[in-house]
């Protein structure tokens, strides 16, 4: 007879045998799930400032504000082993050295949540151009009859993202301080799909069986001005960002429409 503590060991392994072969089907089971991401990306402006980029600069250099068209269609990036995507943008310019690779900004990026996935404040919620003209004129609720915010619904499938005239998150500097008059830039669409069993899979323009490439996801190439004065009332402020309400201290918990 084996003791207590064998019998615990063998059922404690057997348990964990069994886990882990359930969750590699499932992570394995997911390239059966075709995959078919197409994106659009146009450049809407682009400025170089001098000045302090971030309130925590401590010298004045030069940064690039881009603006934006975004139009994508991940939609075929979730399924049943999804539960989040990260999307990012970044920009793309040759390096001042002729033997050094590209620097790489990113100037944007989301967290596309699946229907699984517990909410959480960091998740991407879209702008809803009608969502906003409901809302004009309601009146707010005070006191203690304050009713609980209400997280508004995207006006679009899960993954598909159409977005105009689009302000950055980040600015853009150099490490070497000079942005103006460089050549060749580009705006490159990029994302990491997080699962909830298995490894982390990054974009890629190759087709790997069911899975096929990036379509586009690219914008032509353009090079960044001189450095321009800013006009009276021009906004070259960043994004905040469209995620869930960050809430004050003693404020509640938004829920999902």
């Amino acid at each position: 007879m084996h003791s207590a503590v064998v019998r615990v060991q063998n059922v404690f392994g057997f348990f964990t045998t069994v886990a882990f072969c359930v969750a590699a089907v499932i992570a394995l089971s997911t390239f059966i799930h075709p995959q078919t991401p197409s994106a659009s990306v146009r450049l809407r402006n682009v400025q170089v400032v001098r000045g302090r980029p971030h309130y925590y600069s401590y010298k004045k250099e030069e940064y690039a504000h881009i603006k934006f068209d975004l139009d994508t269609d991940l939609s075929t990036l979730f399924n049943w082993n999804t539960k989040q995507v990260f999307l990012y943008l970044k920009a793309i310019y040759p390096s001042t050295k002729p033997d050094t690779p590209p620097s790489e900004a990113i100037i944007w990026d989301a967290i596309l949540a699946s229907d699984s996935a517990p909410w959480h404040q960091n998740h991407y919620i879209h702008p809803n151009p009608k969502a906003k003209a409901t809302s004009k004129g309601k009146p707010k609720g005070k006191g203690k009859g304050k009713s609980q915010p209400v997280v508004p619904e995207s006006p679009h499938p899960r993954g598909e993202l159409h977005l105009a005239n689009q302000k950055p998150k980040y600015q853009i500097t150099d490490i070497s301080g000079q942005l103006q008059n460089r050549t060749d830039v580009v705006l490159e669409l990029g994302w990491n799909v997080q699962p909830w069993v298995g490894a982390l899979v990054w974009a890629n323009k190759l087709d790997m069986g069911m899975w096929k490439g990036l379509k586009g996801g690219m914008s032509e190439r353009f090079g960044f001005p001189e450095i321009g004065k800013v006009r009276r009332g021009e906004d070259l402020g960043t994004e905040k960002g469209k995620e869930g309400h960050r809430l004050e201290v003693g404020g509640e918990q938004p829920r999902k429409a």
